[in-house]
């Protein structure tokens, strides 16, 4: 079916960083949105086979990518290619956001993440711009 109300779709939660997800998945990719409560969000990491856009919906966050970090909120767009470390510190939640990535593999999108080596480090710098 090509037509999807996400308050229909079954939620699934996920221990990794508290998130509750709604996803789908089509040929080539996959969507949903992702819901973060205000002390929740994955540590930072990467996918080696996934590129991922991420439009955030609502509440705001300092995100980080590869080495740069700022803070988003509503209507932000950002482009993760595949690879590069990523994360993010909520500063105003809940925080959700509209999420596609390619291919779209099993459908799970928490299926290519692998946590970064610098996790911590990453994590450090993410709660020191707050």
């Amino acid at each position: 079916m090509p037509f999807y109300r996400i308050s229909e779709m079954e939620t699934q939660y996920v221990d990794m960083g508290k998130g509750q997800t709604q996803s789908v998945a089509g040929e080539l990719m996959k969507a949903g949105m992702i819901t973060y409560p205000a002390d929740g969000g994955p540590p930072p990491h990467y996918h080696p086979n996934e590129e991922q856009f991420l439009l955030v919906m609502e509440g705001e966050a300092n995100v980080i990518l590869g080495d740069e970090t700022r803070l988003v909120g509503p209507g932000d767009l950002v482009h993760i290619r595949r690879n590069e470390r990523h994360g993010l510190r909520i500063t105003k939640g809940p925080f959700a956001f509209f999420t596609v990535k390619s291919p779209s593999g099993d459908g799970d999108l928490y299926q290519d993440y692998n946590k970064a080596e610098d996790a911590e480090a990453a994590r450090e710098k993410l709660e020191s711009t707050l």
